[in-house]
C-alpha cells in the first residue's frame, strides 16, 4: 500500500468518526483485520455485543465489526499503525451509526427495492446499491436473492457518501429479517411428584409470568448473548419443564426474543438441546 493511499484512507476514517461514523480499516479480500496475538481465540475474554465490543480494551483493529470506533486517538494509535499500513480499503458500522444498510447485489434486486422500497441515500457498489436508511435492526443475510441486510453486529465497505436523504427505515425492510420461530417439539411430560400432587404450573398466571421474565433477560442482555440464551433456556427447563406444560408456542416466544438479538436458529436449537441435556429431561 502506498503512503498516499493509506493517508487516504485515514483521513477518510478521521473525518466518517467525526461524524459519529464508527470505522475500521478492511485488508484485501474485504475481510477485517485478524485478531491480535492478545486476542486470538478471544483469549482476551472479549465478545461483541448488539450495540458494542465485550469486554475486550485491546486498542487494535480487533473482533471484526466491533473494532469500529470513532475516537480519533484509537484510529492514530501505534496500535493501528499496521492496520493502516496494509489496508486496502475501509468499513463501518452501519448499527454504530444508527444505520441499516439494505444491500443489493445485482439488476434484479436493485429493480425489486425500486419497485418496492421508499427511496433513500444510495451509493453504487461494485455490482449493485446500498439502500442506506436511517434506522437500527438484527442484521441478516440472503433475506431474498440478491439483497443481504447489514446494521447491528455488522459493517459494511465505505463507498462514498451517496445521493439521497436518509429516508427513516421501513418496515418493509424490518420484515425481511423476521424469521418464523423454529418448530421446536414440546418438552415431554414427565412423571408427576410423587403424592399426585396438582402441577403448580398449570396455572396460567404462573407460568406466563416465568415466559415473559425470560423474554425481557434475554432483550436486555448488552453482551455475553449466548451465554445469556443458553443460561435463560436453562432456568426455564429447570423451573417448568418436568411436567409438560411448555409449548410449542412458549418455546417460539423464547427463540423469538433470542433472535432479535441476533442468535441464529440454529444456536437457539443448540442451546435449546444442550440445556434439556444437562437436565436430563
Amino acid at each position: 500500500m502506498t503512503h498516499d493511499r493509506k493517508t487516504t484512507l485515514l483521513h477518510a476514517a478521521l473525518d466518517l468518526a467525526a461524524a459519529g461514523v464508527p470505522v475500521l480499516p478492511l485488508r484485501r479480500g474485504k475481510s477485517p483485520m485478524a485478531n491480535c496475538s492478545a486476542c486470538v481465540n478471544l483469549a482476551c475474554g472479549g465478545r461483541p455485543s448488539m450495540a458494542r465490543p465485550g469486554r475486550c480494551v485491546c486498542p487494535a483493529p480487533c473482533h471484526a465489526w466491533a473494532a469500529a470506533t470513532i475516537d480519533p486517538a484509537v484510529l492514530t494509535s501505534r496500535a493501528w499503525a499496521l492496520a493502516w499500513q496494509t489496508a486496502v480499503a475501509l468499513a463501518y458500522h452501519p448499527g454504530g451509526a444508527g444505520w441499516t444498510v439494505v444491500d443489493l447485489d445485482d439488476a434484479t434486486a436493485i429493480a425489486w427495492a425500486r419497485s418496492t422500497l421508499p427511496p433513500t441515500r444510495t451509493v453504487a457498489t461494485s455490482r449493485g446499491e446500498h439502500w442506506i436508511y436511517r434506522g437500527v435492526m438484527p442484521s441478516a443475510n440472503r433475506v431474498r436473492p440478491g439483497v443481504d441486510i447489514k446494521s447491528a453486529m455488522s459493517y459494511a465497505r465505505w463507498l462514498g457518501h451517496g445521493t439521497g436523504n436518509l429516508a427513516p427505515l421501513p418496515d418493509a425492510v424490518r420484515a425481511l429479517a423476521v424469521k418464523e420461530p423454529p418448530r421446536a417439539r414440546p418438552v415431554p411430560a414427565a412423571s408427576a411428584p410423587a403424592g399426585g400432587g396438582e402441577c403448580r404450573h398449570r396455572t396460567p398466571a404462573y407460568l406466563e409470568r416465568g415466559i415473559t421474565m425470560a423474554e425481557e433477560r434475554i432483550t436486555a442482555a448488552r453482551s455475553a448473548v449466548h451465554n445469556t440464551v443458553y443460561g435463560t433456556f436453562l432456568a426455564v427447563l429447570s423451573a417448568h419443564g418436568r411436567c409438560g406444560c411448555l409449548t410449542e408456542g412458549h418455546i417460539g416466544r423464547l427463540f423469538t426474543a433470542a433472535q432479535a438479538k441476533g442468535e441464529s436458529a440454529r444456536h437457539c436449537a443448540d442451546a435449546w438441546a444442550n440445556a434439556r441435556t444437562r437436565l436430563g429431561l
